[in-house]
This record gives C-alpha cells, sequence and structure tokens, in this order.
C-alpha cells in the first residue's frame, strides 16, 4: 500500500487515486439527489421549476466562488486535510438535508453542499500532480473522471430506488451517513505535496497563472461543457418524468446507465491518452481531439434530443454520455501538465471556477425558460447546443500547445 519516495513512506499512487476516486463518487452522488428527487421534493416543499433552478444555482454559487480559496488553502495546507475537511462538510449537509421543512433551509444546505464540494478538484489535481508520473496521468484522471461520473449513475439508480419506496428524506439521511465513512480510510493515507508553511507566498503567484493565454482557453472550454452536463444532470430526470412519462423507476434505470456508459467512456480514455502519448502522439492531439468530438456531439444531440421520437431521444442521450465521456480527463490534466505541482492547485480553482459559472446561471437559466415555456424544455435544450461553439473556440482557438508553462520565465 506504501511506496518509498524521497526517504517518505508515502501511499502508493493506486490506492491514493483510487481512494479521491471514491471521494469523488460519493461527491457526485450527494450532489445529485437533488435532481433525482426534484418531482417529490418539489411536490413536498411547493416549488416552482425556477425555485428548483435557485437550489440548483445555490450550490453552484457556493461550488464556483470557493474554487479560489479551496486551491490555495490546497498549496498552502496540503490536499489531504482540505479534501477531508470538504468531506465532512459535504456529507454532513447532505444528512441535514433530510430534515429541512422549507426552500429556504434547504437552499443553506445547498450552498454549505457547494463550499464541501469546491475542494474536490484543486486537492486531486494537486495530489495527482505531485504523487503519479507523468506517464501515469491520463489512468489517474480516467479512474477519477470514473468515480465523479459513476456517481449519478449509482445515485439515481439507487436513489431513484430508495426513493420510490422509502422517500426522499430518508434517502438523504442514509446517503449523508455514509458518506462520512470515507474519512476512516483516508486519515491513514501518506503522500508527498509541495506546500507553502511559511507565511512567504508560494513560488508562482497567482497573477502569473492568471497571465497564461492557457488558463482562459481552457476556462472557456470548461464553461461549455459544464452547460450542457449540468443542464443533463439537474433537469434530464425530471425532463423524463414529467415531458416523456416515465415513471420514478423506468428514469432511475434509463439515466443510471446513461451515466454509467459515460463514466466507461472516461476510463477508457484515461488509458487511451496515456497510450496515445507513450506512443508519439502530441499532448494537444491526445488531449484536444476529444474535447472537441465531445463539443460537436454536445452540439448535435442538445439541439436534437427534444423533438425526437423517445427511442432517439435516449440514443442521443448515451452519443452524447460516450463522447462526454471521452474528453473528461482531459479537462484536469491539460492543468496538471500545464502548471504542475507548484501551482495545479490554484490554476484548477480557477478554471473550475470559472467552468462552473453555469451551474448558477445556466442551471437558473433553464428553469426560468421552462417556466416561460410553459413546462417545454425545447428552449433549454436549444441554449445548451449552441453553448458548445464556445468550446470549441476555447479548446481549439484559444487554448494553445499543451506543455509545462516554464515559471521562472513567466
Amino acid at each position: 500500500m506504501h511506496s518509498e519516495t524521497g526517504g517518505l513512506r508515502t501511499t502508493a499512487p493506486l490506492v491514493l487515486v483510487g481512494l479521491m476516486a471514491t471521494s469523488l463518487f460519493i461527491n457526485y452522488i450527494d450532489r445529485g439527489n437533488l435532481a433525482t428527487g426534484a418531482t417529490q421534493i418539489r411536490a413536498d416543499l411547493n416549488l416552482s421549476a425556477t425555485a428548483y433552478g435557485a437550489l440548483a444555482a445555490g450550490f453552484y454559487f457556493a461550488y464556483a466562488f470557493c474554487q479560489l480559496p479551496a486551491g490555495a488553502l490546497s498549496d498552502r495546507l496540503g490536499g489531504k486535510l482540505v479534501l477531508a475537511v470538504g468531506a465532512t462538510l459535504w456529507s454532513v449537509s447532505t444528512l441535514l438535508t433530510g430534515f429541512v421543512q422549507g426552500f429556504l433551509g434547504l437552499f443553506v444546505l445547498r450552498l454549505m453542499l457547494g463550499m464541501g464540494e469546491s475542494v474536490a478538484f484543486t486537492t486531486t489535481s494537486k495530489i495527482i500532480a505531485s504523487n503519479v508520473p507523468k506517464s501515469q496521468m491520463g489512468l489517474a484522471n480516467g479512474l477519477i473522471g470514473f468515480g465523479y461520473l459513476v456517481g449519478p449513475a449509482a445515485g439515481t439508480l439507487i436513489g431513484g430506488m430508495l426513493m420510490a419506496h422509502w422517500g426522499w428524506r430518508a434517502t438523504f439521511m442514509l446517503f449523508g451517513m455514509l458518506s462520512l465513512l470515507w474519512l476512516l480510510p483516508w486519515s491513514r493515507v501518506r503522500i508527498s505535496e509541495p506546500v507553502a508553511v511559511t507565511a512567504d507566498e508560494p513560488a508562482v503567484t497567482l497573477r502569473q497563472i492568471l497571465s497564461k493565454r492557457a488558463l482562459w482557453g481552457a476556462s472557456l472550454g470548461h464553461f461549455a461543457g459544464n452547460w450542457n452536463w449540468y443542464f443533463i444532470l439537474g433537469y434530464l430526470p425530471m425532463y423524463l418524468e414529467m415531458q416523456r412519462g416515465f415513471s420514478k423507476e423506468h428514469m432511475a434505470t434509463v439515466v443510471s446507465s446513461a451515466y454509467l456508459v459515460n463514466a466507461l467512456a472516461a476510463l477508457f480514455a484515461g488509458w487511451a491518452i496515456d497510450k496515445a502519448i507513450a506512443r508519439g502522439w502530441s499532448p494537444s492531439l491526445a488531449l484536444k481531439g476529444p474535447l472537441a468530438l465531445a463539443h460537436v456531439a454536445g452540439l448535435v444531440c442538445m439541439l436534437a434530443m427534444p423533438s425526437m421520437p423517445i427511442g432517439w431521444c435516449i440514443a442521443l442521450l448515451f452519443v452524447y454520455e460516450i463522447a462526454l465521456g471521452l474528453s473528461c480527463p482531459a479537462y484536469f490534466i491539460i492543468p496538471q501538465i500545464m502548471a504542475g505541482p507548484s501551482a495545479a492547485a490554484r490554476w484548477v480553482g480557477m478554471q473550475n471556477m470559472m467552468g462552473n459559472m453555469p451551474g448558477i446561471i445556466g442551471v437558473f437559466f433553464a428553469g426560468v425558460l421552462i417556466d416561460a415555456g410553459g413546462g417545454s424544455y425545447g428552449t433549454a435544450f436549444l441554449l445548451a447546443g449552441l453553448v458548445n461553439v464556445l468550446g470549441l473556440i476555447g479548446w481549439l482557438g484559444i487554448l494553445p500547445k499543451v506543455a509545462p508553462v516554464d515559471w521562472d520565465a513567466a
């Protein structure tokens, strides 16, 4: 389980990445419970689609704007401690959600959930950049991607079934209690990571990071990819139940299957990216190619899904999920390669903050569009499709060659 690194007995990379992937698995189960129980929660608390959109946006508001502090704390205190604190916070907020009695209480707990979950990608990126060989970064990020993408699959299937029989409150309580158990194995890991332990600023400054064109290209691409992903994550269960007439159980089976395919595609992509680079592919081609494919697929699928018969709609959903999964490892391999161990956490913090703005404006605006359209989801799907053009501009037009940044010369 442990290996020697510079005299320090550290946890083996595979075990370390496995535990982090498990934490992201739990993270995405807990954040996706609101969508899974949307119809029950809206009926129980008498919420409109706009109010539901505000709850989803509240989570992403806290999640996005805590990214920079999370990145700074990870560089200052180390990823292990910051991830443990975040996991505690998101688990407790999930548990307490089962007790809320109205919109305000639920909104506050969604903010708390967002604050806790904001540390996930900054900490894991720092730990991977510091502990995983570059030749294995693709597989490491593929495993992380599998964790956070299979989370919605398991959460939708298991959560949907539990909610159908026990209701949403008991399900939130159960998931919250189980989430806390992850802290036990995590408390035993030992890692090597650059940590700023003095009052001095880290060698790489935030100004240097912000001056990089690559950061802004990656941030725009991340923004566009997440607009689609968060729209599907937040509204697909409700869309299938309310527009397509699915039962809770039928919805849970279809959506969880799509998310599972997504997760498996991410796992394969992580392995394939390592192999491609080892065989002489440039990191730019190996990473930008899947990202471009995902946006082309997102553009086509989002525009077509609401107007297609249900069979074609579900087929397009699976096409989109496969393409998205193939692109997922690249989102974080790029900053891990370019920023390096000393700046990866803050780079990812900024990129993830910009990339999660769709969770604030996109998810809320989708609810407004649905209410304005008399319950129709067509306009929300249309907007999600068109946003993919921004992704192509970000990844292909703005992001330069993927290579380590020379911070001394920056």
